[in-house]
């Protein structure tokens, strides 16, 4: 986020770019932009100003909306819409610090799997609810979009995963990437059942 931010000109400026193109048939006012970027509200209204000018995105009345039409859209998705638009490491980093993590899974919008039914699978003891709530904010002004997100404690994890539980098997049997594992959690445990 910090090279592009340094090439397009700030950090605002590709939250904003994502923000619409990950929402390409919504329409935004400018104080839901503000909210879901996580910028000032001076900033995104320099920012609107600049990516209308060019044709990102179109004014209508207090909407904003993204220019279907605009010359370089794919170039700009395939720059800024990328698997690894963010770290890792900065993921775990910005969990850890919510309790004793144990599993941290992402899927979705992380892995472009428009399919998935949630985007990160949290597991672990004494989370701190709020605090995984402001993180999930804080990644979706970096990432653009909304995320869902499914949190557990470990053993309520291990009880719904024994129950064959639908939402669990979705997440385990399809597309996903392991963030964090501890060994009680391990790729084998979670296959036998």
């Amino acid at each position: 986020m910090e090279i592009l931010g340094k090439i397009l000109g700030n950090p605002a400026r590709v939250k904003i770019m994502r923000l619409f193109l990950l929402n390409k048939g919504n329409s935004f006012k400018n104080k839901d932009i503000v909210k879901r970027s996580r910028v000032s509200s001076t900033v995104a209204r320099s920012e609107l100003k600049l990516l209308s000018s060019v044709g990102f995105i179109k004014k209508r009345g207090l909407d904003y909306s993204f220019n279907s039409s605009f010359k370089y859209a794919s170039s700009f998705e395939n720059l800024l819409i990328v698997p690894d638009a963010l770290d890792k490491d900065a993921i775990l980093d910005n969990f850890r610090k919510n309790g004793r993590l144990k599993l941290l899974l992402i899927s979705g919008v992380f892995i472009k799997n428009k399919d998935s039914r949630v985007d990160l699978l949290i597991v672990g003891d004494r989370i701190k609810k709020g605090k995984i709530e402001e993180t999930v904010r804080k990644l979706e002004a970096e990432i653009g979009t909304e995320l869902t997100y499914a949190l557990f404690d470990t053993k309520e994890f291990f009880y719904r995963l024994n129950m064959y539980d639908k939402l669990i098997r979705d997440i385990l049997d399809f597309p996903h990437e392991v963030v964090l594992q501890v060994k009680e959690l391990s790729t084998q445990t979670l296959k036998k059942v």
